[in-house]
Order: structure tokens, then C-alpha cells, then sequence
């Protein structure tokens, strides 16, 4: 049976995807004909997706994915900054085992961008920042990294993201190479330039809301991810 953290999480790839938009309606039961529960477990799932910032509650009008301000944006890219660039600081020289796992990251990056898969794409790009950290052994920086790209993501789409998808991955590739030299100084200065470059690319005049009567537009299926 599938249990409101599997919910949960299921909606947090799909945002990571980009296949929920902000300001989405998230239809309790809809939802529960989707994973086949009550509506009482996806109402728990929404709650936990509260508690960590994805989700509202409108009065008498139901759930909804948030839609993140500016200064809201400005915030999460100003975390990852300080979170990132510390995780890379105190890494030193990673193992190569997590290096082999970070290079096949990228690998799949380059693959789903070939392939034209925008969904698969955009959830590894998102991804990338999540691996290096379970790349680490250290699962509470692991579930904050995942929670702030998702976050980020949404800020991408609610405001446009010029930023291009080869790049990014060009400069995943660029830290995982300085990491792999242990140029750790090198690797924080990507990062940091990386962020800077994704959050430059985003359009403030551009934000829209969806419709909030509209359906669920996004299939919550798992991600056909390489293995």
C-alpha cells in the first residue's frame, strides 16, 4: 500500500521535473484515485508537503503547489549558496566511487538532454546537487538539498528560466572534474558561479498563475531514470 511519505515524495520529483507547476491545484481526490488511497493519507501527504513548503492551503478552495515570491527565490539561492559551497569546503577529496557515481550522473544529464526527454532532463539537472550530497554519507544534508532544488525548480518555472540545459550539465561536469583533482577551492568557485548563473537567468516580470481550476496537468508516474 502506498504510504504519505511515498506520496510526498512522488509530488516533490514531479515538481523537480517540472511536471507540477506553481500554483497548481492539487485535487485531494484526485489524488486519491491516482495512488488508489483515502483521502485521509493524501491529506497527510499535503500536510508533511506543507510543513516543508510545497504545498497551501486556499480557504475553500483546496491544496495548492506554492507559488514562491522574488525575495522567496532570492532566499533559496542564497541557502544553496552557503550549503553547497560548505559541503564541497569541508569534502576535501571525495572518493572515486563517488566520483564514478557523479561522472554516470552527468552521463545520464548529457543522454536525457540528447534524447529530447525534458521531464527525465530537468529532474537530473535538479538531481546533480542531491547526489553530491548523498555522494557524502550524509542523508539530513541529503533530504535539505533535495527540498531546496525543488524549491529553486519551482522558482525556474513560475519565472522563466533562460538558463540552458547543456550548460548546466557542462558545468556539473566542470565540478565533478575539479573534485576529482581535489581542487576543492576550484570546485566551490563552479558552484558558486553555477548558482549564480542559473538565478541570473530567471525573468521577476514574468511570473503567471495557473489556472486554479484547471486539472492536474502533470502525470505523477515515477521518472524512467538509467539505472
Amino acid at each position: 500500500m502506498t504510504t504519505q511519505t511515498e506520496i510526498a515524495q512522488r509530488v516533490v520529483e514531479s515538481i523537480l521535473a517540472q511536471k507540477l507547476a506553481p500554483g497548481e491545484r492539487l485535487g485531494e481526490q484526485e489524488l486519491a484515485d491516482l495512488f488508489g488511497v483515502s483521502r485521509t493519507l493524501v491529506r497527510e501527504a499535503l500536510m508533511q508537503l506543507q510543513a516543508r513548503g510545497f504545498v497551501e492551503v486556499r480557504t475553500r478552495k483546496g491544496w495548492y503547489v506554492v507559488e514562491p515570491s522574488f525575495e522567496e527565490a532570492r532566499d533559496a539561492f542564497a541557502a544553496r549558496r552557503v550549503i553547497e559551497t560548505g559541503m564541497l569546503r569541508e569534502a576535501g577529496r571525495p572518493l572515486q566511487s563517488a566520483i564514478r557515481r557523479l561522472r554516470k550522473h552527468v552521463a545520464d544529464e548529457r543522454q536525457a538532454i540528447e534524447d529530447g526527454d525534458a521531464a527525465t532532463r530537468t529532474f537530473l539537472l535538479a538531481d546533480f546537487h542531491v547526489c553530491l550530497a548523498e555522494c557524502y554519507g550524509n542523508r539530513l544534508l541529503s533530504d535539505v538539498m533535495r527540498d531546496l532544488t525543488a524549491r529553486t525548480t519551482l522558482v525556474a518555472l513560475l519565472y522563466q528560466s533562460s538558463h540552458d540545459a547543456a550548460q548546466s550539465c557542462a558545468e556539473h561536469a566542470a565540478i565533478v572534474d575539479a573534485l576529482e583533482r581535489g581542487d576543492a577551492k576550484t570546485a566551490e568557485k563552479l558552484m558558486l558561479a553555477h548558482i549564480g548563473s542559473v538565478q541570473g537567468a530567471l525573468n521577476e516580470s514574468s511570473a503567471s498563475s495557473v489556472d486554479e481550476h484547471a486539472r492536474l496537468r502533470a502525470s505523477l508516474t515515477p521518472l524512467r531514470l538509467a539505472k
